[in-house]
């Protein structure tokens, strides 16, 4: 069994329109990825927003409380420390007292600037605060020592921090307050304020307030933001846990299903039941199963359909090996004639089973290879029948059969959408098989009309009709039925089941039926193909 595929531009249609993105509002599967997804990804942005709020206010509030402690040990530093008439400046010793008894906090630090930016009291200074580190480990005996040395990074590093520290002292003596963050020299994040001490327009020197617990800040809104980690990780795994099961392991089952019959060569896939399932998976699932019942169904088709080729082949071809074997021992005349006139007989045979088994097999790859078009069946008729009144002139032809086509409605389209060969084939069958039961002279009246949304199209001859037995088993392959007087093997039997199954393909129904006389007698037989109109 082979798939053809074949591109829409080479058959003669339009490519197929790009799609674009849009929200699967029919797929349950689609809308429930999309909203486990955004809801993970909302949870942490919600947490980033709010910790990133919750960081701006604190250091604001941070600069806030300095600014406000700032500016009053700055006011009574020019209260109580400025010397000097008509040039004022600072008293260091007044102002380190004032540092003293003034409370700085433990994590802040206080500094006081003359107007020429040179320390005159440091808070760590006046409140004995030991700073302490680690020590380097112990020399060994007969080493030299050696003074504690800076990396060039440190040294870096602490360059840049003095220089921040500088710049944030020059804009202060312009008599402004600056506040910000920055980095101290031991690498920490500060929060710090230099307000400019004046005394009526001068500016005397600036005091600098630091709060060194920025990075605990950070570390403390870090630990808040974990929740929300937390738990868009929880939802994350939920939504990925029920990915798996919803639509990775269905398609690992789906596809090791469809393994087990490409290894193990058997004929049914014994597919999961996820038939339940109202998602496109329950779809798959389902189409798959339809799809595997309509191939297991077609593969016994071609079993059977093998099976009755084998055996009307093997009839003539037992024929003529029998005459064959016996024209030999046949001397007179009229016998060898009569046996080579059987000879011919089921050579021609055979060639029509040929024929007719080689149009049978194809069929399927025509019908799935010629799209369907709109097909005006006025037209199509006209043109067969046309065919078989072109094949005879008056006079020429006694007793053969002809053909008369009568249509109910000739100057309205009858448009159906179907392929035209296969159609036109269906039509051929049926006139041929007509022709062939119809008396010396006889007439085949072929006709079309409408009737609820429908194109009804009738085959009638005057032939001795069909057993009442039989209207429905003239449809099977290989089916043939002569009256008495008729020549065997004229034809295939393939005639009729071929067109039931194009028609059948375009969605339509044809049945065989007898025509009767007023007194109930069989004047003949009628063919009735009902196609869908594709304008109703």
């Amino acid at each position: 069994m082979a798939t053809v595929t074949a591109r829409p531009e080479a058959a003669g249609e339009q490519p197929p329109p790009r799609r674009r993105l849009a929200w699967p509002r029919g797929s349950r599967l689609g809308r429930l990825i999309i909203a486990l997804n955004v809801l993970a990804l909302v949870i942490v942005v919600i947490g980033a927003l709010v910790l990133n709020e919750l960081r701006s206010g604190l250091v604001n509030a941070r600069i806030d409380s300095l600014s406000t402690q700032g500016q009053l040990i700055a006011k009574v530093i020019d209260e109580l420390a400025t010397v000097g008439v008509p040039e004022p400046e600072l008293d260091p010793v007044a102002a380190s007292q004032i540092l003293q008894v003034l409370f700085i906090q433990h994590s802040q630090r206080a500094r006081l600037f003359d107007a020429h930016g040179k320390v005159l009291a440091d808070s760590f200074v006046v409140a004995d605060r030991v700073d302490w580190k680690v020590l380097p480990p112990a020399h060994k005996p007969g080493e030299a020592q050696q003074g504690p040395r800076q990396s060039p990074a440190e040294q870096a590093k602490a360059e840049r921090a003095q220089k921040a520290l500088a710049d944030e002292i020059a804009q202060a003596m312009k008599g402004r307050t600056v506040a910000g963050t920055r980095i101290s020299e031991d690498g920490e994040r500060l929060v710090s304020v230099s307000i400019p001490i004046q005394h009526v327009r001068a500016v005397l020197g600036v005091l600098t307030l630091e709060a060194g617990d920025v990075d605990e800040i950070i570390a403390a809104e870090r630990k808040a933001l974990l929740p929300f980690i937390i738990v868009a990780m929880i939802a994350i795994l939920i939504s990925s846990v029920l990915l798996h099961r919803l639509i990775a392991m269905p398609v690992l089952r789906l596809a090791r299903a469809a393994d087990h019959v490409r290894l193990q060569g058997a004929r049914a896939i014994s597919l999961p039941d996820l038939s339940r399932r109202h998602d496109e998976l329950g779809d798959l699932s389902r189409s798959l199963e339809d799809m595997t019942h309509s191939l297991s169904e077609r593969m016994d088709a071609i079993e059977r359909f093998a099976a009755d080729v084998a055996h009307e082949i093997k009839n003539p071809l037992t024929s003529i090996r029998s005459a064959v074997e016996t024209l030999d021992i046949v001397s007179d005349p009229a016998a060898r004639a009569r046996l080579l006139a059987i000879l011919q007989s089921d050579v021609n045979r055979l060639d029509r089973l040929v024929t007719d088994i080689s149009n049978a097999s194809r069929l399927d790859a025509e019908l799935s290879r010629e799209p369907p078009r709109t097909l005006d069946l006025n037209r199509l008729l006209t043109e067969v029948t046309s065919l078989y009144d072109a094949q005879l002139r008056p006079g020429d032809a006694p007793g053969s059969v002809r053909v008369r086509l009568s249509l109910a409605d000739p100057g309205h389209p009858a448009q159906i959408l179907a392929r035209e060969t296969p159609i036109g084939q269906v039509f051929r069958n049926l006139i041929d098989n007509a022709r062939s039961f119809s008396p010396a002279d006889g007439e085949v009246r072929v006709s079309l009309s409408r009737a609820r949304g429908r194109l009804i199209a009738a085959v009638e001859d005057d032939g001795p009709g069909i057993p009442p037995d039989n209207l429905e088993t003239i449809f099977e392959r290989f089916y043939t039925s002569r009256p008495k007087g008729r020549a065997f093997g004229g034809n295939s039997g393939l005639g009729l089941s071929i067109a039931r199954q194009i028609i059948e393909a375009h969605g339509g129904l044809i049945h065989a039926e007898n025509r009767k006389d007023a007194a109930g007698a069989v004047i003949g037989a009628r063919f009735v193909v009902d196609l869908p109109d594709s304008r109703a």
